[in-house]
């Protein structure tokens, strides 16, 4: 394995889009959660109003992030009743697939900082600055606090998510700037420095995962063959080692980990599979 060209053996075994199934899958879901939020303005047909942090589809189903309303309640605002029911409806789907899925089905910042990543590797550039494995969890308590001072939805006023649907429908040249920032941060300052390590909106979702129902196990860790291809995909490569390493559970049980299956498409010995909580020792 060369770290610019994983996966090369897992091409050659299985074709290149058998390869690059749930990279693919991944980006289609993203296009599809950033298009359905552009129908409205677009065409003045409003399937969904609203952003991912708040929206209503067809003027029916309320969906909330969880962490908006943690902001409301800081900011000592009651949310009404439309947007807790939403924030349930929203924690009970990450609470079957995974909190941080969020971060790599939904999210379309992730797009922009795997394209970082992706240069950054490709130019051959320094791992860079790596923030402290706490930080995510500063920047989570800073917006809480930033909520709670100012009796604002603070976070939404600087959300990466929240500024890539501004820029879309209303073509705001400023809001281009941060994501431009968000992508060279990640290009050369810091290797995966947004997504891995200072994003608040992950290190929320990640406490979701604790108790999740799918998850990825390396259910064919013995036939590995040490070619550390899912080491050099995968956006959180410390969740892998106690699955495919240790004499435990083979489940990647870590709180960071993204369900971004990666790890499945670039492994030619297929080690890694998708599982449900508690059925991850059964053929």
């Amino acid at each position: 394995m060369s770290l610019d060209d994983p996966g090369r053996e897992a091409i050659a075994e299985k074709g290149w889009l058998l390869a690059h199934k749930w990279l693919l899958l991944r980006r289609g879901a993203q296009l599809f959660f950033l298009g359905i939020f552009l129908v409205g303005p677009l065409t003045a047909f409003w399937l969904v109003e609203g952003n991912l942090a708040s929206s209503r589809t067809l003027d029916l189903l309320p969906l909330t992030d969880p962490l908006l309303v943690l902001q409301s309640l800081a900011a000592r605002h009651l949310p009404e009743t439309t947007a807790l029911l939403g924030a349930v409806i929203v924690l009970a789907g990450y609470l079957v697939v995974g909190g941080r899925t969020y971060c790599s089905w939904v999210c379309p910042v992730n797009v922009v900082t795997d394209a970082a990543h992706w240069l950054h590797i490709k130019l051959g550039l320094a791992k860079g600055w790596q923030p402290k494995p706490g930080t995510r969890y500063g920047m989570l308590a800073l917006v809480l606090l930033g909520s709670a001072v100012t009796g604002t939805i603070f976070w939404e006023v600087v959300n990466p998510v929240t500024i890539v649907h501004r820029a879309l429908v209303f073509g705001l040249a400023g809001a281009w700037l941060i994501i431009a920032a968000i992508f060279l941060f990640d290009l050369l300052v810091s290797r995966r420095g947004w997504c891995s390590h200072l994003c608040p909106v992950g290190a929320f979702y990640g406490q979701i995962n604790r108790a999740s129902l799918l998850k990825i196990s390396a259910a064919k860790r013995e036939t590995c063959d040490d070619c550390m291809d899912c080491f050099a995909v995968c956006p959180e490569p410390q969740v892998i080692t106690p699955a495919l390493k240790s004499k435990g559970s083979p489940v990647v049980s870590h709180w960071a980990c993204t369900n971004c299956a990666r790890c499945i498409d670039v492994c030619s010995k297929d080690v890694y599979r998708f599982t449900l909580r508690g059925m991850e020792t059964r053929p």
